[in-house]
């Protein structure tokens, strides 16, 4: 086998082909007389072999139906035992590789998250989109996606040990496809939302006469063509539209009734041969994210456009900041109360400031894998944090369980719960977890942080990151390195620039160029990690009952409990601390288990206040085990593991019928729901189901033995 550089047309969701430079396998035993077999990577672990004549050996087209496994190639077995790919869900941009880096539990976990720095310059983003998608990624030696993540963490790197129940675990692909894990948030009213009405409100009609009059300046073919444009349905890149009257007051009225009808579309006036025409065009990139033009705003109406999002494998700031764009509006006039999933269906509330429900309405014409509707005024935007939890509706597919296995397992999820673990998402998934960063930090050691963020690991990262850690390794200078990101934005090109600007002595001025949510979640991580930690020592020690010594939450104030009172109590009630200088610990000898393990990292428990007040830890307190609501699960049969098993909120409104499943199928899936507050992970409790580590790197294993 060898590999060559050739050129592959990629039709994205618009139909639009895109260009990319690549690497392709052609294996020369498989070569015939009349055609090549090539094996396109999509990712490190996404394969797909495809066909393509010898009379134009490099080029060729190749769809982009492609399931992104989070772990590993998503296979299943043909009728023949031939492994094939699942040629199905549609990806916007295959040719991405997807993000790597853990993030911070978005499926129900708390808030500190890597998420866009809105104070940055919005031209440099764009500019580095370009850069990115212009990029080689190269595959090096061949390496595998298995064999990178032999050096990823496991659930006992990060102090998750012990299970509730006793039943006997099974085996299950979760996240198969990214609508097998669906998620509904649940707001401040503890009330579950849903996308079930796309009507504009009632009061939409109190528009201005004059808005109106607007956009009855357009003639119905306008309307059409405009539409075609807007739904890149219109091969040309513009449109135009004379100015028979020509008046600056006439093109203004054009000017309006383009943006106000076609969010996405932008105008110009250009004068061609002595005539006036505005020119429609999709707006797009630095123009994009250009000021609103004024529209009047009933005073009566409240300034906040509330609405329900609905989106598909795309996370909460990505869906932002698509439709920032095309409202042509700045991402921080939106406002939201949790960040949700990427690889995943997601809905939940969000609020755009002085943004008609109409204009928002409009983009449900022109956006995929996005809905928006139940529109409402009101007079203020959504907090982060605001949200009671999430309802998830999540699918296991090709269960091994038996019956009576699935029924003890969801019994006990119901009855009992699962220990309240922070998931895998807290810590990363490189060699370098997020907690050893944060570990440094608080101990003062910035040559250490510096060091962490910046050297070379093994694993699953981008190439282009693999160059920049190399060259800093190499030369230790921050200007050098920073010329092999094309991405600046990024924590390591974030610290590097500080680096560069004010200089190696220096680095704590440095590392306060990266945005302080991420700062805060190394810190974060190490505390985590140790309330892992002396979790699973307080469950291993004492079992699931309360005992003298434990710590309770009365009026949101910890309280030790006593031999009497601890009998009064169950092991719900009881709470650990996540350390700091504003919290107390268990008096039992868990209690000196914190002290013992704070001091082994060179920190002492009782003087957690840093130098820097955003590192000062003032602590806070977290059940130890956690009962879902709304517990229901059934055990559905199926054949073909492309269809989807869950009836989403779109299909509802499409009055789509709900999918039917035979009595008997090729395969079994566990279709589970369960409601679970915030702050909260949803794969700790699929872990106490399953019985089965979480982490990526167990994951890829078990698959990797599976496909061989």
């Amino acid at each position: 086998m060898h590999w060559l550089p050739v050129f592959l047309t990629v039709q994205d969701l618009f139909g639009a082909p895109q260009r990319i430079l690549t690497t392709v396998q052609r294996p020369l035993g498989y070569q015939t007389a009349d055609r090549h077999l090539v094996s396109v990577w999509y990712t490190q672990n996404i394969r797909r072999t495809f066909q393509f004549a010898p009379s134009a050996p490099h080029h060729c087209s190749i769809p982009s139906r492609v399931v992104f496994m989070e772990t590993s190639e998503p296979t299943v077995l043909s009728p023949g035992g031939e492994k094939r790919a699942c040629p199905e869900e549609e990806l916007a941009h295959p040719i991405k590789r997807p993000r790597i880096q853990g993030k911070e539990g978005k499926n129900g976990g708390s808030g500190s998250q890597l998420s866009l720095d809105l104070e940055e310059n919005d031209r440099e983003e764009d500019e580095e989109k370009e850069l990115v998608e212009g990029v080689e990624e190269e595959e090096g030696d061949g390496e595998t996606f298995a064999d990178m993540m032999k050096h990823g963490l496991t659930e006992q790197d990060v102090g998750i040990l012990k299970f509730v129940s006793d039943h006997e675990g099974f085996s299950g692909i979760l996240k198969e496809r990214y609508s097998d894990f669906v998620v509904h948030e649940i707001n401040k009213d503890g009330k579950v939302v849903w996308l079930n009405d796309l009507t504009i409100p009632a009061e939409e009609q109190e528009v201005p006469q004059t808005e109106s009059e607007e956009v009855q300046v357009l003639t119905e073919e306008q309307k059409k063509q405009l539409e075609e444009l807007q739904l890149f349905k219109n091969k040309e890149a513009s449109m135009l539209i004379e100015v028979m009257e020509d008046t600056k007051e006439r093109r203004t009225q054009l000017h309006k009734a383009v943006k106000t009808m076609f969010p996405g579309l932008e105008t110009k006036t250009e004068e061609r041969d002595g005539r006036k025409f505005i020119v429609a065009y999709h707006a797009a990139g630095k123009t994009a994210l250009a000021a609103p033009r004024k529209h009047s705003w009933p005073k009566s109406r409240g300034s906040f456009c509330h609405c329900v999002l609905y989106k598909e494998n795309k996370d909460t700031m990505d869906a932002i900041n698509v439709l920032s764009k095309f409202l042509r509006v700045r991402p921080n006039v939106f406002s939201y109360m949790g960040t949700k999933d990427k690889r995943a269906i997601t809905v939940q509330e969000i609020a755009v400031l002085r943004i008609s429900a109409e204009r928002i309405a409009h983009l449900n014409k022109c956006l995929i894998n996005f809905k928006l509707g139940n529109f409402s005024y009101k007079k203020h935007p959504l907090k982060l944090g605001e949200l009671q939890g999430n309802h998830f509706t999540v699918v296991i597919r090709n269960i091994s369980g038996t019956d009576e296995q699935v029924l003890q397992a969801m019994t006990s999820l119901r009855d009992t719960g699962f220990i309240n673990y922070y998931g895998m998402q807290r810590f990363g998934t490189t060699a370098v977890p997020t907690y050893q960063v944060g570990r440094a930090i608080l101990q003062n050691n910035w040559t250490e942080v510096m060091d962490l963020i910046l050297k070379p690991r093994p694993g699953a990262e981008k190439g282009y990151l693999v160059r920049c850690r190399e060259e800093w390794a190499r030369s230790q200078d921050p200007e050098e390195a920073l010329k092999k990101l094309p991405v600046k934005r990024c924590v390591e090109g974030q610290l590097l620039r500080g680096l560069a600007k004010y200089g190696k002595k220096n680095i704590v001025t440095a590392f306060g160029l990266i945005p302080r949510n991420n700062r805060l979640m190394y810190i974060h991580s190490y505390q985590s990690y140790v309330w892992n930690t002396m979790v699973s020592r307080r469950v291993q020690d004492f079992g699931l009952k309360a005992v003298k010594g434990d710590l309770m939450l009365r009026g949101g104030t910890a309280h030790v409990l006593s031999e009497e009172e601890a009998v009064k109590h169950t092991i719900h009630d009881v709470v650990m601390p996540l350390p700091g200088f504003d919290v107390i610990y268990p008096t039992h000898h868990i209690g000196q288990a914190y002290k013992d393990m704070l001091a082994s990292n060179d920190l002492d428990i009782n003087n957690m206040r840093h130098k820097i007040r955003d590192y000062s830890l003032a602590g806070a307190y977290r059940r130890i085990l956690i009962r879902p609501r709304d517990v229901s699960w059934e055990v559905i049969h199926y054949d073909d593991p492309r269809i989807p098993l869950v009836h989403t909120d779109v299909e509802k409104l499409e009055g789509k019928p709900p999918p039917v499943f035979p009595k008997e199928g090729k395969y079994r899936a566990l279709r589970m729901e369960f409601s679970l507050p915030s702050s909260t992970y949803a794969t700790m409790a699929i872990r106490e189901v399953l019985k089965m580590d979480t982490s990526i790197k167990n994951q890829t294993q078990l698959n990797t033995t599976w496909l061989n």
